[in-house]
């Protein structure tokens, strides 16, 4: 577990932004925390998964037309960009939202990338609403589609921000949930965040 060189007293307001490794709990979290602060919640994953459909494609096949394609970014970002000069005192999730929000409370939830996609494939074997990817028939097929999505992401991100979403020297707090169960990951994080609101 990290924490990064956070001081409290530049921030005025509590924004909370969450990214981190596919697989690893970040959703969950986000949830939990919706629940507990009672701060609205923002899921950019999820506006990215619907356009995905409006478009009839999932996920990975979204994330790859948007190499060439930058409006599948510019307008969710240009959204939390909005979001962070408008309101106070919500929790959004996504790959971005650290840069793109800059004065929030910045966490990254990390998980080992085998143990990411067990818990994916976990997931997609029951009703949800995740539009992953095609043929998703195992762990393997599930690490594979994770890959190549951290990979589109990456080149997205590098390409039309210069940005690396996945250095962890950008985030204020950093947990590795590989070996936690929900609630032990869950406890670590607002620990961290109660010591911090202001």
């Amino acid at each position: 577990m990290y924490q990064g060189a956070f001081n409290k007293h530049i921030i005025k307001y509590m924004i909370i932004t969450i990214t981190g490794d596919s697989g690893s709990g970040k959703s969950t979290i986000g949830e939990k925390l919706e629940k507990e602060l009672g701060y609205k919640r923002y899921y950019i994953g999820q506006l990215r998964r619907n356009a995905a459909k409006e478009k009839g494609m999932t996920l990975e096949e979204y994330n790859i037309y948007g190499e060439t394609h930058p409006e599948t970014d510019i307008e969710v970002d240009e959204y939390q960009k909005k979001l962070g000069q408008t309101e106070d005192n919500f929790i959004i999730e996504g790959r971005t939202s650290w840069f793109l929000i800059p004065k929030s409370l910045k966490i990254y939830i990390k998980v080992l990338p085998e143990e990411g996609a067990r818990r994916i494939f976990s997931d997609l074997q029951e009703e949800n609403m995740r539009n992953e990817g095609k043929n998703l028939n195992s762990v393997e097929d599930v690490l594979k589609s994770n890959m190549q999505r951290a990979k589109s992401d990456n080149l997205r991100y590098k390409k039309y921000y210069n940005k690396n979403c996945f250095d962890e020297n950008n985030f204020d707090f950093v947990i590795d949930t590989t070996h936690m169960t929900i609630d032990e990951a869950y406890n670590n994080v607002l620990n961290f965040i109660q010591k911090n609101i202001i």
